[in-house]
């Protein structure tokens, strides 16, 4: 069959990293537990979904499969049986009832049972279908008969489940994953049935998609990576021609954005992000980029290079024609549509690069931890560089029902914010406000971490707050802010470890309700510029107030740009349509 003969062709060719799987499988193996044959490893949350709240370790489940799959990949024959036994384990944990509102996921955790999840995480049955299907068509050749029988099984049961789901092609990494497990499962096995919703699946998607040119989870980190690494893999082991070419041409879409947003003297993954975890990119995305382009582009220490067995034979190239621009920069304007999406006006990603910063923003979205809706990386000294990334804090932690919206032109933002009576505290949809709250703090936050020197910050006067990156100024400025009942703001400059916090601060002190349902005004709106310091200009900003609204304009070398903002909170579909 294809998928074998594809996988052993991959094999052959990747066979470079399997010593890495070797050391990287050995310092698992302490952290097995043979009491229930599960994976051992320190609990992490994200806080929803699981109800455990704390725990020193924990026995995940997809884990416990990527573990399988490198002992088997590794071809120690030594802890085969424990790969075996391993899997029996995860199998017997799958909701196999057919009538069952979960059938076909599993739990996070073997001490969490589905029933215990709140609510229990669907997402189970593509992650765990996927790394089901790659051990069967990489080694079923030495697993045994009534082991390979439950695998399908199980595998049968995750595309019953994805299928139900059926989920749409703005969820961009499960709308990938999910359409690899149905598309390749029923080659396999020869389920036309599958095979035939998978591919309209991707089909979906590329519609979606090539329509603007971008996913919808946009210049993510993370997810760019997985859809990288499961288009790679779908295109390497699908035997339908139609199903290859939609593929390859959406992972040339995928390599374009991640070429053009890479910063060769920074080595940064410039911004927007539609959802990231970390704000200076990881030694694993730059070592899954250096991989990526066959180890030609000196994009991380040889000493710091990271492989994850996750990437072994998966196919993951970057096409030589993207190749270039992760080494070669001159200026570099992108501007980007978003695909079509309900809650939504047409997004617009706008990044700006020169070989001393990156600035990036979107023209609006929800201030949630995972966006980046305005962020730069700026030079500071040789080998060094700093982030600066924008949030709005209540009680220190990201407030979903502030709206941001923005105007960039190359160095220069107009950037403001509403405030969305239908939004979430620190989740969009999960903790819903109403639109109130209590509270004990509320602040806009210039965040800027640096490795080497700290920046200098300093405030210039009452309004205006200013970082010296290297030979790049970053200047912010406060244009018009007003929150019936709530004020004077004042600016406020601090230093947290390897991170000074520019904090524009809107309330501290006792906690006390904020009900934006009682306010006929509730905005704020700013500046920011990057400049050299030979180039340094008295901001060009100017506020226009109506009755129902206010402008800000700011005159930039290239043109006026100007952003205006409804004063009175109102619902998500409102602000962001408007």
């Amino acid at each position: 069959m294809r998928h074998s003969f594809a996988s052993e062709r991959i094999k052959e060719e990747e066979s470079i990293w399997l010593f890495k799987i070797r050391e990287s499988v050995e310092l698992l193996h302490p952290d097995y537990n043979t009491d229930i044959n599960m994976l051992r490893r320190p609990f992490t949350s994200p806080g929803y979904h699981t109800l455990i709240k704390e725990a020193e370790y924990i026995h995940p489940i997809r884990e416990t499969l990527d573990y399988a799959l490198a002992i088997l990949d590794s071809g120690e024959a030594l802890y085969r049986e424990r790969a075996f036994d391993a899997l029996r384990t995860v199998l017997s944990l799958q909701d196999q009832q057919p009538d069952s509102p979960t059938f076909g996921i599993w739990s996070w955790f073997w001490e969490e049972p589905l029933a215990q999840m709140s609510p229990p995480d669907w997402n189970w049955a593509d992650f765990c279908g996927k790394r089901l299907l790659l051990i069967l068509i990489r080694h079923s050749t030495i697993i045994p008969d009534d082991l390979i029988s439950l695998m399908k099984k199980a595998i049968i049961g995750s595309c019953e489940a994805i299928m139900k789901r059926n989920v749409g092609p703005d969820y961009t990494n499960i709308a990938i994953m999910g359409a690899f497990v149905t598309l390749i499962a029923g080659e396999l096995m020869l389920e036309q049935r599958y095979v035939d919703y998978g591919l309209a699946r991707l089909r979906r998607l590329y519609d979606y998609t090539i329509q603007s040119g971008a996913f919808l989870e946009y210049n993510s980190p993370a997810y760019t990576t997985l859809a990288i690494l499961d288009l790679s893999v779908l295109a390497a082991l699908t035997q339908t021609e139609e199903a290859l070419t939609l593929t390859n041409e959406l992972l040339d879409v995928t390599w374009k954005t991640v070429a053009e947003h890479f910063h060769p003297y920074l080595k940064q993954w410039s911004g927007p992000h539609a959802r990231s975890y970390q704000s200076f990119l990881s030694l694993s995305h730059l070592s899954f980029l250096y991989m990526a382009c066959g180890g030609q582009i000196p994009l991380i220490e040889e000493d710091q290079f990271i492989y994850n067995s996750e990437w072994y034979c998966h196919g993951v190239r970057c096409p030589e024609s993207w190749r270039q621009l992760f080494t070669d920069i001159n200026v570099r304007e992108v501007v980007q549509a978003l695909p079509e999406y309900p809650e939504f006006a047409t997004r617009v990603a706008y990044t700006y690069l020169t070989p001393d910063y990156a600035l990036g923003s979107f023209n609006h979205n929800v201030m949630w931890n995972q966006c980046r809706n305005l962020l730069a990386y700026a030079r500071t000294e040789e080998g060094e560089c700093s982030y600066m990334r924008l949030r709005f804090l209540h009680d220190d932690y990201d407030f979903c029902s502030a709206v941001f919206k923005s105007e960039q032109k190359k160095s220069s933002v107009l950037f403001g914010f509403q405030f969305a009576l239908d939004g979430g505290d620190t989740h969009v949809n999960l903790d819903p406000i109403h639109g109130r709250m209590m509270a004990s703090d509320l602040r806009v936050r210039i965040e800027i971490g640096y490795s080497g020197m700290a920046p200098e910050c300093l405030a210039i006067n009452e309004d205006t707050v200013e970082a010296v990156l290297g030979t790049t100024i970053m200047s912010v400025r406060s244009l018009y802010g007003a929150m019936d009942g709530f004020g004077p703001f004042r600016w406020e400059i601090t230093e947290e470890g390897s991170t000074k916090l520019l904090d524009y601060v809107l309330y501290q002190g006792e906690r006390a309700e904020i009900d934006f349902h009682t306010m006929e005004e509730a905005l704020l709106l700013f500046s920011l510029t990057f400049s050299k310091h030979a180039e340094r200009l008295e901001s060009g900003a100017a506020v226009s107030p109506s009755e129902h609204a206010v402008q800000a304009s700011l005159a930039t070398p290239e043109q006026l740009i100007s952003l205006t903002l409804g004063k009175k909170p109102a619902n998500r579909t409102v602000l962001l349509h408007s």
